[in-house]
């Protein structure tokens, strides 16, 4: 008797085996209605059991500019230029939000959605990816409440000039999301054995920002503070990205192409790296998570 032949022609064929450069692009493509279908509930279910709702999107960077002015520019006296403190400091949060938020939602990628990752399959790395483009929105939103700021400040002489390199935007954008989305994946991959550092990860983000020169110029760390302490803030990619937004927007500080071309190419590298090593976490990490 005869028996049937199988069909080995399958649409899709899905294997704990695979490269551990397989960085898997062109599945995430296939998966992107999946991605979109995640943005919409970030963005959707983030505040909907709260009274004011998007307004938080406002209100956070908002109370820690002011805050940022009334300690660091009225008590310690930091010198902000030609440029108005309270939107000196809203321009540095701006840009740093989105850095810290895709870091720190993407760091505990696995501890969170083990219940979904154990049912049914689709590519894991879809879920950080959607954090980070949910949190465009949420970034274009503080952009929109920083430019409607500069047009005030502006009114008044206290904005100083929109320098032609605010072309590059996108570039520093993106380079803020890489980090924080190659970062958080890093962290995430770690988290399914090391479930301490859930409780380090916003300690860390606080820490880093004050190295990052998100409250003060580059400039006078570089001026104030000795040379074995200031590096760590003069070759910080985080910081550079920061300083170079506010040159940007203001012609304030330092600026330098070869520096946002560097900062970018570091940005990929970890992107990669934290990609790798989370395609290789998440074949096992359910039963460690």
């Amino acid at each position: 008797m005869d028996t049937p032949q199988k069909n080995t022609n399958w649409l899709f064929e899905i294997s704990s085996k695979s490269n551990l450069l397989d960085f898997k692009f062109k599945e995430i493509w296939q998966y992107r209605d999946l991605l979109m279908l995640f943005v919409r509930r970030d963005v959707v279910t983030l505040y909907k059991q709260t009274i004011l709702g998007p307004l938080w999107y406002l209100i956070q960077p908002l109370l820690t500019s002011v805050i940022f002015t009334l300690v660091f520019n009225g008590i310690a006296d930091i010198k902000t230029g030609n440029v108005n403190a309270f939107l000196f400091n809203l321009a540095g949060i701006t840009i740093w939000n989105y850095f810290a938020e895709c870091l720190k939602a993407t760091s505990d990628t696995f501890k969170k959605n083990e219940n979904i990752f154990g049912k049914v399959y689709f590519p894991r790395v879809i879920m950080p990816l959607s954090i980070t483009v949910s949190n465009l929105l949420k970034f274009g939103i503080q952009i929109g409440i920083f430019i409607a700021f500069y047009g005030y400040f502006a009114y008044y002489n206290e904005a100083g000039t929109i320098s032609s390199n605010l072309i590059l935007l996108p570039v520093i954008v993106l380079i803020m999301g890489l980090l924080g989305l190659g970062l958080g994946m890093i962290i995430s991959s770690m988290v399914t054995k090391y479930r301490d550092l859930t409780f380090l990860v916003q300690f860390g983000i606080q820490l880093l920002m004050y190295v990052s020169a998100v409250m003060y110029p580059m400039a006078i760390v570089i001026q104030k503070l000795p040379t074995s302490i200031s590096w760590i803030v003069e070759y910080n990619p985080l910081a550079r990205v920061v300083e170079s937004f506010r040159y940007m927007v203001f012609t304030e500080g330092e600026f330098s192409i070869q520096y946002v071309l560097s900062t970018l190419g570091i940005s990929l590298f970890i992107f990669l790296i934290g990609l790798i090593i989370f395609n290789k976490t998440e074949r096992n990490f359910i039963d460690t998570v």
